[in-house]
């Protein structure tokens, strides 16, 4: 099994869990305390818009797809804010409004798109150092993000309302931290795939609430499982010829039931 790691791509791939762990640890947990776990559905959904358009005028679908996507989850905030919109709502809109244009300009690219499937299934085995240095630049920059502003990140996650009141920048935290999802959403889609992007960004984090209730602990225990779901996934698939992505979210839904049973029990 070990023989596996004298192959680049391979490390390649186990580098990039490790990172985009770390990454959708803060993410996720931010998506979780938010309740945004629909508008980050959405997002990911209207990056297919940004990849049609990208193929299409041959563009770097990956560039596209990130300008769709913060373009959407600023929609989604914006509508919110400014119009009284509920989320929900907003979030089909986006949703449905970047599926469509993605298949619209799909279908018009001359050829077959072959590239697509990676992104709607994800392909792990095929990031480049080129993607672990978009990773690993993403997560510096939330990283200390989070650390320059973490007590204003938890305010506005859980009591809105008295953050306003306490004279916060809601609006700013909020959208900056709107913007760091909608990226994380597009660089993760290399890795997981549109179809299985969500369980990255949930599956560790609702596990983690069940023995974590403070923010910081979530974040360190979700990274914990993410990693070792991620790294175990790697290797079992790669033992026996399955995709990554599926066994990777299979491994969080075993661990959750798990964990819902045992915290049952412990009631």
């Amino acid at each position: 099994m070990f023989e596996l790691l004298q192959y680049s791509f391979f490390t390649n791939a186990l580098l990039g869990i490790v990172i985009i762990s770390v990454a959708a640890a803060f993410i996720g947990t931010y998506i979780i305390t938010r309740r945004l776990v629909a508008i980050s559905g959405g997002v990911t959904h209207a990056c297919f818009g940004g990849l049609g358009l990208g193929y299409y005028l041959g563009i770097n679908p990956i560039i596209m797809a990130s300008v769709f996507a913060v373009a959407a989850s600023a929609g989604v905030e914006w509508m919110s804010q400014r119009y009284r919109v509920r989320e929900d709502s907003a979030t089909a809109v986006v949703w449905a409004l970047g599926m469509a244009i993605g298949v619209v300009f799909i279908f018009l690219t001359p050829g077959y798109v072959p590239e697509l499937n990676a992104f709607l299934f994800g392909n792990i085995l095929t990031i480049t150092p080129n993607d672990l240095w978009a990773f690993a630049i993403y997560t510096i920059i939330l990283i200390v993000f989070f650390a320059l502003f973490y007590n204003k990140i938890i305010a506005c996650s859980f009591d809105r309302d008295f953050a306003q009141v306490s004279h916060l920048p809601v609006k700013v935290i909020s959208y900056a931290m709107t913007a760091l999802v909608a990226v994380c959403i597009v660089l993760t889609i290399r890795l997981v795939g549109i179809m299985l992007l969500m369980s990255m960004l949930t599956l560790p984090q609702m596990i983690a609430e069940m023995f974590a209730p403070r923010f910081k602990m979530m974040v360190i225990l979700s990274m914990i499982i993410s990693i070792a779901c991620g790294v175990t996934g790697l290797f079992i698939s790669a033992t026996i010829n399955v995709p990554c992505a599926a066994i990777i979210v299979i491994l969080f839904a075993v661990i959750f039931i798990f964990g819902r049973v045992f915290v049952s029990f412990r009631q």
